[in-house]
């Protein structure tokens, strides 16, 4: 894995009880290490951390610097291995059943990591199939990450993508319909039935979707606000696609 400047990041610093209990139950072949407080007493995870043959060690003050002094890491910091939580897109589509009219989303840019992590929990409160997210000029999976998703990037496919464009045409080929999120999109949300596989493409903060990416979307939508608000933030604007979309679903 590499962060947004293309820097090799394969091991990750979580911290909390709820993140750890995820990744254990979803994902443990990702849990390296736990470092935990002398004091830390839940017996489920301790349980866990047992039937998965994980190895702890106390939690010292070389631990603890990790994660920054605002952090509360209530007794636990687990190592991640990043490189076992992700798949290839290959991997991903032939394994995944299009007649179901599953829902992705693809993030092109977006470079805040609360934004990422935002993403994720909303795919995964909405049943999102999965989350594409680009090597390159985007933040990955980071800590904050993980913790802002509340552990729900161990529940989500995660499918680390070289090249967007190019992502798009494989996701076409295999019979997705593209839908751009852009303010000034011609189609709005609310009048989309969403009866195809569908792929959300999430832009950057600040330029939105890029001009070429943007020419591959199938359709533009937009989300219908009051004049007062000039524009939605992109995770609370994916957020109400998702629901839009699972809505639309229950009559398909």
């Amino acid at each position: 894995m590499k962060d947004k400047d293309g820097t090799k990041q394969e091991k990750i610093y979580a911290y909390g009880k709820h993140v750890l209990s995820e990744a254990l139950r979803e994902n443990p072949r990702a849990v390296k290490k736990v470092f935990l407080d002398p004091s830390f007493k839940d017996a489920p995870i301790k349980t866990l951390l047992e039937e998965n043959n994980i190895s702890t060690s106390p939690l010292r003050a070389r631990e603890a610097g990790f994660v920054s002094r605002e952090t509360v890491h209530q007794g636990v910091i687990t190592l991640i291995d990043a490189s076992l939580l992700s798949i290839s897109l290959d991997e991903f589509l032939s394994n995944i059943d299009t007649g179901t009219h599953p829902a992705l989303v693809l993030l092109d840019e977006i470079q805040d990591p609360h934004n990422v992590g935002a993403i994720i929990r909303s795919a995964a409160a909405f049943g999102i199939g999965g989350v594409l997210i680009p090597r390159y000029n985007q933040a990955g999976i980071t800590a904050a990450v993980i913790k802002v998703s509340a552990g729900m990037v161990f529940k989500v496919p995660i499918i680390y993508i070289a090249n967007v464009n190019h992502a798009l045409r494989m996701l076409k080929k295999a019979g997705f319909w593209i839908y751009g999120l852009d303010g000034a999109g011609t189609q709005q949300l609310n009048n989309e039935p969403f009866d195809a596989p569908t792929v959300f493409v999430a832009g950057n903060e600040g330029a939105g979707i890029r001009k070429k990416t943007s020419e591959l979307c199938d359709v533009l939508l937009s989300i219908p606000i009051e004049q007062q608000c000039e524009s939605l933030n992109v995770a609370s604007a994916t957020a109400v696609a998702f629901y839009a979309w699972k809505q639309a679903r229950k009559n398909i």
